[in-house]
C-alpha cells in the first residue's frame, strides 16, 4: 500500500493505518536536535552549472587518466580498446543477470563459453568455470575444492607467504570454522624448500603465486612434482597478462588456476567490481564452484549452448552443492574475453612484452639511484621490489606532490620489508613517465 498526501485527511489516514497520533509521535525516536538540522545549502544551480562544478571538483583526484600510476599489487593500469567497452555495454549485454531458464539465453550463454575457452587457453587447464567474484575469492574457493577432491582425509593447506596478503586473509576467513588447518605464510621469509618440508599425507594442497605478490617469477617445476608426490594439488595464482608471455601453469603440472581477471580489459574502477578467473582439470569438474557452459547440438544438429554444470545450492540439492555463489561477476568476465578476442594471441603477447622491458628499465634506472637497491635477485615480471632511503609513506607524498601514484608500501604487510615499495609498470608507462619517476626520486633526500 502507498501513500501520496495531498490532504490533511491523507495524512490522518495514514497515521491511523501506521498506528500513530501524530507526525511528532512518527519521529519520537529521532532525537530532537537532529530531526530538523540546519543543512546550509547553497543557492539553487540549472543542472549546467552543477555539472561544470562536478567537473571541476573531480580535477582534484589522483586518477590514472592524469597522474603516471607506478602502483599495482593485484590491480593494474592498462590499455582497454574502445571495442571492448562498446560490446559488453550493449543493452543485451548489461542488463542480463544470471540465465534461471539458461537455454533461451543462447546469447548469454556463447559470451560465457567462449570466455571459458579463452581462460583454457591462456592457463594450460582443461576447465574453466564462468568467473567467481575475485582472484581472493578465486584462491579460496580453489583450496575448498582441493580439500572436496581429497575427503575427510587431508585436511592441511599449505600456503606461499609470497601469495597476495588479501587472498590469504580471504582463505582464512572462509576456512575458519571448517576444520582446515593453514600453514606456510606465517613465515614471511620461507622459500620453496620450507613450504616443501611441510608436505605430507594429510596435504589437500599447495597454493603458490607466481609471479608473486614481491613480482617475482616462481620456478614452480619442483614444487609440483614434490606436491603431486604425496597425492596434494598444486594450487598456482597468477596474472593473466604475463601468460602472454610466461609458460601456462598447466605446462608445469598445476591441477587449480587462479587470479584476478581485471588486468584483461576492466578498468581499475577505483577498486572493483572486478572477477576472478578459475580454471582446473577435467577429472576434478564435479568439485568445481560456480557454473560451466558446454557446446553441444540441438535436436536439428545445429550448434547450441547449455548450463552443464551448476553446483551453486540455489540450484541443486543443498548438501550435494560445492558452493553459495550467487553471482558470477558475468559482466566482467564478458569484458574480458571480449578483450582476450581483440587483443589475439599477438596482441596479448606484446602487452606482456611492453611491460616486461619497461619494468626492466625502469628498475635499472631506480637502481642507479644514491639509496636505492633492488631486493632480491630473482627474475620479475612487471613488478619489482626497491629499498628506499627514507619512509615509503614519505616518498609517495612527495611522488604525488610531483603528479606520480608511487608503489605499494610492503611494510604493511611484511614486517622484514620495512622500507620497501613494490613498484608497477604497464604498457601505459612511457619511457618519459618513467624518466619523471627516476627524476623524481632522485630528490628524495635520505
Amino acid at each position: 500500500m502507498s501513500y501520496t498526501l495531498h490532504t490533511e485527511a491523507d495524512r490522518r489516514e495514514m497515521l491511523d493505518v501506521i498506528g500513530v497520533r501524530s507526525l511528532g509521535d512518527l519521529f519520537r525516536d529521532v532525537p530532537e536536535g537532529a530531526r530538523y538540522p540546519d543543512l546550509a545549502l547553497p543557492a539553487p544551480l540549472s543542472e549546467m552549472e552543477v555539472l561544470q562544478e562536478l567537473r571541476e571538483m573531480s580535477e582534484g583526484n589522483a586518477d590514472a587518466d592524469h597522474f603516471a600510476c607506478f602502483l599495482g599489487a593485484g590491480a593494474y593500469n592498462h590499455f582497454v580498446p574502445s571495442v571492448v567497452q562498446h560490446l559488453a555495454g550493449r543493452a543485451e549485454f548489461y542488463t542480463a543477470y544470471t540465465p534461471y531458464q539458461p537455454e533461451i539465453s543462447q546469447g548469454t550463454l556463447q559470451s560465457i563459453f567462449e570466455y571459458q575457452s579463452m581462460i583454457c587457453d591462456l592457463t594450460g587447464m582443461e576447465v574453466s568455470n564462468a568467473s567467481h567474484y575475485d582472484g581472493a575469492t578465486a584462491v579460496a574457493e580453489a583450496v575448498i575444492m582441493a580439500v572436496n577432491v581429497a575427503r575427510q582425509k587431508r585436511r592441511k593447506v599449505i600456503v606461499s607467504p609470497t601469495v597476495h596478503p588479501e587472498y590469504r586473509e580471504t582463505l582464512r576467513t572462509y576456512v575458519q570454522a571448517a576444520g582446515i588447518e593453514v600453514v606456510g605464510d606465517g613465515n614471511p621469509g620461507a622459500d620453496g624448500s620450507e613450504l616443501l618440508s611441510l608436505l605430507d599425507q594429510t596435504t589437500a594442497c599447495l597454493v603458490v603465486q607466481t609471479p608473486n605478490f614481491l613480482g617475482s617469477i616462481e620456478d614452480l617445476s619442483a614444487i609440483s612434482d614434490a606436491t603431486h608426490s604425496v597425492g596434494a594439488l598444486l594450487i598456482v595464482a597468477t596474472n593473466p597478462i604475463s601468460l602472454g608471455l610466461l609458460k601456462p601453469p598447466g605446462d608445469y603440472g598445476a591441477d587449480i588456476v587462479v587470479g584476478e581477471g581485471q588486468p584483461l580489459g576492466n578498468h581499475l574502477s577505483f577498486g572493483g567490481p572486478y572477477l576472478g578467473f578459475f580454471a582446473c582439470r577435467k577429472k576434478h569438474v564435479r568439485k568445481m564452484a560456480g557454473r560451466l557452459v558446454g557446446e553441444t547440438v540441438d535436436s536439428q544438429g545445429r550448434r547450441a549452448y547449455v548450463l552443464t554444470l551448476s553446483t551453486r545450492e540455489q540450484h541443486i540439492r543443498r548438501e550435494r552443492a560445492t558452493s553459495n555463489i550467487c553471482s558470477n561477476q558475468a559482466l566482467c568476465a564478458l569484458t574480458s574475453g571480449v578483450y582476450l578476442a581483440a587483443l589475439g594471441r599477438r596482441g596479448l603477447r606484446q602487452v606482456a612484452e611492453l611491460c616486461y622491458h619497461k619494468a626492466h628499465y625502469a628498475a635499472q634506472r631506480i637502481a642507479e639511484l644514491p639509496g636505492f637497491a633492488l631486493a632480491g635477485s630473482k627474475p620479475f615480471f612487471n613488478e619489482f621490489v626497491i629499498r628506499c632511503p627514507r619512509a615509503v609513506s614519505e616518498i609517495n607524498e612527495q611522488l604525488l606532490g610531483k603528479g606520480i601514484v608511487g608503489g605499494y608500501d610492503l611494510g604493511r604487510d611484511y614486517a622484514h620489508l620495512r622500507g620497501c615499495m613494490l613498484v608497477c609498470v604497464t604498457e601505459l608507462n612511457s619511457r618519459e613517465s618513467i624518466d619523471a619517476l627516476v627524476e623524481a626520486l632522485g630528490e628524495v633526500e635520505s
